[in-house]
């Protein structure tokens, strides 16, 4: 004869489902950065400030004919000055609030609640830099004003989308968002790579081989900067201190070093271009407005 109570005791025992151990979704995860992270803020910051003045004190030395790359390149550090003294004191960074989906069979679905911080500052920057920097590649070229235009609009839709990307909660629209930003810059790349390098092998043979070299350089370093924000922003495979790291790397690469190979170089060129009109002379009488002249004899 069974014994009632010995079977129920097997059965459930068999057909018991083990509760979890840990439930996710407990505690919120901030993903921020610290003392490592803003310590590279300050030193990117002084890197830039102190670029900013060799800049501006290389311009000083040449006619303001001649200062255009100066400009265009000082004005490059100087923005990426105030946005890293933003990022190290705290002012150009933000939280974006991501729900990561746990499902378990037999349970309710669980959600873990990331917070990890954005510094939207540093697409500020990208947004202003990147177009000065691509003048000074477009100028340097010789491109015409319809390639500058659709490789400077190109070039800001990639920032913007790369910024809505960083602040999207879903993951199919960040990446949506992610698509968009690679295929801007494809756009920026077939402008300077290929009509730019035709313009300036038809300058001469100098100027086509050093804008070969500091393009081919500049755009090696805008290729690592998706891949960085890919496993950053994107898939969230690298802690922030590491993502301020790597892009301090790529600015410090991209901004300083870029204006002092490019400056120093240039410079030393025979054909160096030379400015007039209202850029060194302003509005002169031929260009001024008039309103209402009088007649002679009137």
């Amino acid at each position: 004869m069974i014994d009632p109570v010995e079977a129920f005791k097997k059965h459930t025992a068999s057909d018991s489902i083990p509760m979890p151990t840990v439930i996710p979704g407990s505690t919120p995860i901030y993903q921020k950065a610290t003392e490592t992270g803003n310590r590279a803020l300050w030193v990117v910051f002084v890197i830039m400030l102190l670029s900013s003045l060799a800049f501006y004190i290389m311009a000083f030395r040449v006619p303001v004919q001649k200062r255009l790359f100066h400009i265009l390149t000082a004005f490059i550090t100087t923005f990426a000055t105030l946005s890293y003294y933003a990022m190290a004191v705290g002012d150009g960074v933000g939280q974006n609030k991501i729900l990561i989906k746990h499902t378990e069979k037999h349970f309710p679905d669980t959600y873990d609640t990331i917070y990890r911080e954005v510094y939207w500052a540093r697409y500020v920057d990208w947004s202003v830099t990147t177009p000065l920097l691509l003048l000074d590649l477009c100028f340097l070229a010789g491109l015409s004003g319809a390639s500058i235009l659709v490789a400077v609009v190109a070039d800001i839709i990639m920032i913007l989308t790369g910024l809505f990307a960083a602040f999207q909660v879903d993951e199919a629209p960040k990446w949506g968002w992610y698509a968009m930003a690679c295929i801007a810059y494809l756009v920026v790349v077939y402008q300077l790579a290929i009509n730019g390098r035709e313009t300036a092998k038809a300058k001469d043979n100098k100027t086509a081989t050093f804008f070969a070299a500091i393009g081919g350089f500049t755009f090696l370093l805008w290729t690592i900067y998706p891949i960085i924000w890919g496993i950053a922003d994107g898939s969230r495979n690298i802690d922030v201190n590491a993502e301020i790291i790597a892009y301090a790397v790529l600015d410090i690469l991209a901004k300083p070093v870029f204006g002092f190979w490019l400056l120093f170089t240039h410079d030393n060129f025979a054909s160096t271009a030379s400015i007039d009109g209202f850029w060194a002379h302003g509005l002169g009488k031929e260009g001024t407005l008039r309103v209402g002249d009088d007649d002679e004899g009137a």
